[in-house]
């Protein structure tokens, strides 16, 4: 039985020309299985399965930028902060460390044990769609807007974590979303993308290809959108033809979550579950992350589906467990590393070298950074002491973490820092109330005290100073020797506002949503009198107060029971109080460091929140939030220098005549902090470049919800931006020359070298960027629309010492070269091209121009 299973398994679904060979235990195991028991181990949730050595396993784990849920991991910035690193050999080390902390994490455990969401070896990371519009919310999560920066990102990020071994991988990665997705997130369960074949060809598909054909990635994930009115996770002209057909995959899919459901429940495709799951299957979608898949027995008994074809998708499944070590007794050599294996001094260490090589100088006007040591500074905004701000979306738990107030404070001296938040994000959106809103002992913050016991009864196990409530517990304690299922805690002192006015307190908790037994209570007390106790119900409860401005009692109590995840403090305070603190603060400084921006409060997935220039976690608007530019044109007004530091995850629009320096550093994980300490201060020669383009206005953009290419991104945008992809300054500088591009015909690489030169005075890292101008296409078939303006072709980073020089090696294959013509066929075209080796895009930063001819007949390139 178990032979023709194998069989099968290789030819089922005759749809699909490739498939992985399956080992002997996989093939028995399926052939013990009945119908149902097939259906519950194609859903994320699978359960133990002893008769065949299948332990319980969720097959929903996240590694964006870290381990992410589950317990203290090293956190890295944001993916769009790593992609400013420009830095492919940085993101190959980055899926390293995630590989290496997952398996850490799951080695504390016996091999077999049973495995809930989040402590798999799948890994649903990276995100790889294009990042088209700036106001997506989930733009944070990817690697920018251009299909060659993400591909080779992508790559090397999919090789990171898989690691050197093809047949025991480390963890199986999962490029997502296949395909064309970038929101809106509030209508992303039903909408429908209607892509050109040109756009799909040269845009949307490219870095998928790339990660499935040279990362080798081992799992792909299936967008919740529709293309053309099809479901994509049952389309098989995509997840059967393209993928397996002609990019020669041999791993498995999994549906985004719930993306099977949607099939019937929101995309209307079919009349019921029982419909959805056998169009998901035939469509591609092995696995089902949800529960729509229980109906699959129904839709072999209606004829829907055959056994035969649900064999091949749990022969690829289970097939990856047993590479992974994760059934049938299998082993993996990755079963030695050791479970201390996280956050390891090695590990910290290269998230600040990613955190260093993120941040992109948008503009230093007389040179005004670096600063020197002992310059006193005021540290304003609402991002200079944030948590959030650090760990972004999809992220694990700081340990340690450094905010931009911390950094700054040990780079430059307590004595030289004033600190005042000064403003909100955005009219009517809580922030994490600041330090300086809390005293306690004389000291800013509260005094802390943390029990061993669920609830706060009995003496504490330990005190402490908090200088904010804002905190991560998603499986984690405060301090090592509480129980992260069983601690409880108390803050006490007093509330200081900063002015008379009315205030909205707000208690936040990310509540837990998978695996609760019970959610946490908190109580709180203000100038003496109980405004809540219990559960927080929506998971945030909102206290309005008036205070006349004079300091009041405040105490604040936690019984946390298991698995709600954080707990923060947080405020809309009223303007001119917040202003007015900000400004006095400044009185002694020389330097005003503004942290502005946004958080992923704000940008996000499928967000529920609705303020000015947001929506359900997208953005209306690029600029910068009015109470924020406010803010900043106080600050302006003082006279005195002004630096900002932008933290967000997307392009944020400023007016830069509102700053003399301006950095940008998105979500910077743990080390931001010291990060952009250090680049202020010039121990750090800041290095990266912008993934996306920095529009100068939100009526530069095409409709949010129009999926054409047109007048987006760098490559066919014909506006002026105002900072463009690749964009990026030092504090010395370089030049370029001796450039040679050696031609042969179309279906040759073309090798280019040049040299580039540290002309300035500081050692740095120069971005080479090399960028094509194809000739113009000649007929009907080949005119392209929209108009191509330039396409990066090639990067690479080079560290250079003052009067220093290096020779830069670029080998450009014919798919480099290529351009798309409107039916969506990909041809190398005879003719002369132009070529740009630079620091920047052509015009913008020094380089040097070059032209090469191809010689034959256009070529036709496979999909």
């Amino acid at each position: 039985m178990f032979r023709r299973l194998l069989l099968l398994a290789a030819t089922a679904l005759s749809t699909s020309a490739v498939a992985a060979p399956v080992d002997d235990t996989v093939a028995k195991a399926i052939a013990t299985m009945t119908l149902e028991e097939k259906a519950a181990q194609l859903q994320n949730t699978a359960p133990a399965n002893p008769k065949v050595g299948i332990p319980a396993f969720d097959w929903w784990n996240e590694g964006l930028h870290g381990l992410a849920r589950n317990g203290y991991a090293t956190v890295f910035p944001q993916a769009i902060g790593l992609a400013a690193t420009w830095d492919a050999e940085l993101l190959g080390k980055v899926g390293d460390v995630v590989a290496t902390e997952t398996r850490a994490k799951f080695n504390t455990k016996p091999a077999n044990a049973d495995r809930r969401i989040f402590e798999g070896l799948t890994i649903w990371s990276p995100n790889i769609n294009i990042f088209r519009d700036p106001r997506w919310g989930r733009g944070q999560e990817t690697y920018g807007e251009d299909p060659h920066l993400t591909g080779t990102l992508g790559v090397a990020f999919v090789k990171g974590l898989q690691g050197p071994d093809p047949s025991q991988p480390k963890v199986i990665a999962t490029p997502k979303h296949l395909a064309v997705h970038s929101g809106p997130e509030a209508g992303r369960d039903s909408f429908d993308v209607d892509p050109s074949p040109q756009d799909l060809e040269s845009t949307y598909l490219p870095a998928f290809r790339q990660t499935i054909m040279e990362g080798h990635a081992q799992s792909v994930m299936c967008a919740y959108n529709s293309i053309h009115g099809v479901p994509v996770c049952a389309l098989p002209s995509l997840m059967v033809d393209r993928v397996r057909k002609d990019w020669g995959f041999k791993g498995f899919t999994v549906s985004d979550c719930d993306a099977v459901a949607n099939v019937h429940m929101f995309h209307h495709y079919r009349l019921d579950a029982v419909g959805a799951a056998a169009a998901s299957l035939k469509g591609g979608t092995d696995l089902n992350c949800g529960n729509t898949y229980a109906a699959l027995p129904e839709a072999v008994k209606r004829g829907l589906v055959t056994e035969a074809e649900i064999d091949t998708s749990l022969a690829r499944a289970l097939e990856g467990r047993r590479m992974l070590g994760t059934a049938f007794g299998a082993s993996s050599k990755w079963a030695s590393i050791k479970p201390d294996q996280v956050n390891t001094p090695e590990h910290r260490a290269l998230a600040l070298e990613a955190a260093r090589k993120a941040i992109v100088l948008l503009k230093n006007d007389n040179a005004i950074l670096p600063l020197k040591q002992g310059t006193r500074i005021a540290v304003i905004g609402p991002n200079a002491d944030d948590l959030g701000v650090l760990e972004a979306s999809y992220k694990g738990a700081a340990l340690n973490p450094v905010t931009p107030l911390d950094g700054l404070r040990h780079q430059f001296g307590p004595q030289n820092v004033t600190y005042a938040q000064g403003s909100v994000l955005v009219d009517g959106a809580a922030v994490t109330m600041p330090e300086t809103a809390f005293t306690a002992d004389g000291k800013p913050g509260l005094k802390a005290e943390y029990f061993a016991t669920s609830t706060v009864t009995g003496n504490p196990v330990a005190t402490r100073q908090d200088r904010r409530v804002d905190f991560n517990f998603a499986r984690t304690s405060p301090l090592p020797q509480l129980d992260p299922k069983s601690f409880a805690a108390r803050w006490t002192g007093q509330f200081v506002p900063p002015g008379a006015g009315r205030y909205v307190l707000a208690i936040d908790m990310p509540a837990c949503w998978k695996d609760c037994t019970r959610h946490d209570e908190v109580r709180l007390w203000i100038d003496g009198k109980p405004v809540h106790q219990g559960l927080l119900g929506k998971q945030r409860v909102e206290i309005p107060y008036t205070s006349d401005g004079k300091p009041v009692d405040f105490r604040l109590e936690l019984d946390h029971y298991g698995e709600d995840e954080g707990l923060r403090m947080m405020w809309q305070a009223p303007d001119q109080p917040l202003f007015q603190q900000a400004l006095a603060a400044t009185a002694n400084a020389d330097v005003i460091v503004a942290m502005v921006g946004l958080t992923a409060d704000l940008e996000g997935e499928a967000l529920q929140v609705t303020v000015p220039g947001f929506v359900g976690g997208d953005r209306t608007e690029i600029e910068l939030p009015l109470i924020q530019r406010r803010l900043l044109q106080a600050l302006r007004d003082t006279g005195k220098p002004v630096v900002v530091v932008l933290t967000s995850g997307s392009a944020v629009t400023i007016d830069p005549a509102m700053a003399d320096a301006m950095l940008a550093a998105w979500y910077p994980g743990e080390e931001g902090g010291t990060a952009i300490a250090e680049t202020l201060v010039g121990l750090n020669n800041p290095s990266g470049r912008l993934p996306v383009t920095i529009y100068q206005k939100t009526s530069d953009l095409p409709a949010f919800v129009d999926y054409g290419m047109k007048e987006r991104t760098y490559r066919f945008f014909s506006g002026t931006p105002l900072y463009g992809f690749g964009h990026g300054l030092s504090y010395t500088s370089f030049s370029y020359d001796r450039i040679k591009a050696k031609a042969v015909d179309i279906k040759s690489d073309v090798k280019v070298t040049a040299r580039v030169r540290n002309s300035g005075k500081l050692a740095g890292d120069e971005v080479v960027q090399a960028y094509v101008v194809p000739p113009a296409a000649k007929g009907p078939r080949t005119m392209t629309t929209p108009v191509l303006q330039r396409e990066l072709v090639a990067f690479t980073r080079t560290s250079l010492k003052p009067g220093k020089d290096a020779e830069i090696n670029f080998s450009l294959d014919p798919r480099s070269l290529s351009i798309v013509a409107r039916d969506g066929t990909r041809t190398v075209q005879p003719g002369t091209y132009k070529l740009w080796i630079g620091g920047g895009q052509p015009g913008t930063a020094p380089g040097v121009w070059t032209e090469f001819t191809l010689q034959g007949e256009a070529w036709e390139l496979p999909k």
